[in-house]
């Protein structure tokens, strides 16, 4: 269990993708934790792939609407960073712009769904989805740019967040708030894994870019909360439920590599204590088993669901049977940030 496994699939990745991705959440986050690797590497290698996508946007002009088209501002701001090339500025410009100036639709929350042809026909609601493809990469921005603006963006999402979407009870997450109802959604007890495992990854990511701000605090103690109630809904196997605690869903491996990468920084960083290291590494472990290597070359992360909606009718149905498919662009992400935060745990002397 090692970071040349994480190398390995990205090496893959970018060898048999084409760049010519499409502009939303998933790619998006993938090239952030590509860029990352090559970040903490101290390579290049990723670089062109990820250059390769902005050039293609260049010419195609992408619509950034939604929560989730904002995501790719994450590989245009890396690029620009390390090209300094105008054109990848304005790519990014385009996804300042929607964080900055979307209309809200509950406090500073936006629709998840936004412009896009499927945000006329559901509920205006905010999603748990939203503290990783809104609010990770505003932080970002905010703590490598001095931007003020961004930075109390970031700031206040995750207390908002937690306010409409966490139980008061269970400490797990629903998937989403209908703003004209008022009130979480599905109704009913259905916690899904990977939404969860979205806020035990992006918590600590906002946390090391927002300083001594005054949200910093209470973005802990849910942060605390959350790792605990995940935690005990963790199975033998190391691996979470699609549904949290419910036998009668499938295993799945975002969620697992996202819990993974969560703890290992948050106990890196000290957000929370080393006693979750456990849970860390028996779910990294799960992860790494689903890394399958063919004879033809190919490496798969398999086991990871589908992209996943908050049914408005039968719920259950939306999450218990979304087909698993492998190397989904934010399965990838996913275990390539686990990959990294363990690295670096062992590099500390805090794992072997």
């Amino acid at each position: 269990m090692s970071i040349e496994l994480a190398v390995k699939l990205a090496d893959y990745i970018v060898g048999s993708k084409n760049p010519e991705m499409r502009w939303t959440w998933g790619q998006g986050i993938m090239g952030a934790a590509l860029s990352d690797l090559d970040e903490y590497l101290g390579t290049e290698k990723y670089y062109p792939f990820l250059q390769a996508f902005c050039d293609y946007y260049v010419k195609n002009e992408p619509k950034v609407a939604s929560a989730d088209t904002a995501a790719p501002g994450f590989i245009s701001y890396a690029v620009y960073k390390h090209t300094g090339k105008e054109e990848y500025k304005e790519l990014t410009d385009k996804v300042l712009d929607y964080i900055k100036n979307e209309p809200r639709v509950y406090k500073d929350a936006v629709n998840h769904l936004g412009k896009a042809a499927v945000g006329k026909l559901y509920p205006k609601s905010i999603w748990v989805d939203s503290l990783m493809m809104f609010s990770v990469f505003p932080a970002r921005y905010a703590k490598r740019e001095g931007d003020e603006t961004l930075l109390e963006i970031a700031a206040k999402q995750p207390a908002l967040y937690a306010d409409c979407m966490m139980d008061e009870g269970d400490h797990l997450w629903y998937h989403s708030y209908w703003v004209k109802r008022g009130s979480h959604y599905p109704k009913r007890k259905l916690y899904w894994a990977r939404g969860n495992a979205w806020v035990v990854s992006a918590l600590p990511k906002i946390l090391d870019d927002i300083g001594s701000h005054s949200e910093r605090d209470k973005i802990i103690e849910v942060f605390k909360k959350t790792v605990e109630a995940v935690s005990e809904k963790q199975e033998a196997s190391g691996g979470f439920r699609t549904l949290l605690g419910k036998k009668s869903t499938y295993l799945e491996s975002s969620a697992a590599a996202l819990i993974a990468d969560g703890i290992y920084h948050g106990v890196r960083m000290g957000y929370v204590g080393e006693e979750y290291l456990s849970v860390a590494e028996k779910a990294y472990a799960f992860a790494v088993s689903c890394v399958k290597t063919k004879k033809n070359g190919a490496v798969l992360f398999t086991k990871i669901s589908g992209p996943t909606i908050p049914l408005p009718v039968l719920p259950y149905c939306g999450y218990a049977f979304i087909p698993r498919c492998p190397n989904l662009t934010y399965g990838v992400a996913a275990f390539l940030w686990a990959s990294i935060e363990r690295d670096k745990l062992v590099k500390e002397g805090k794992l072997a």
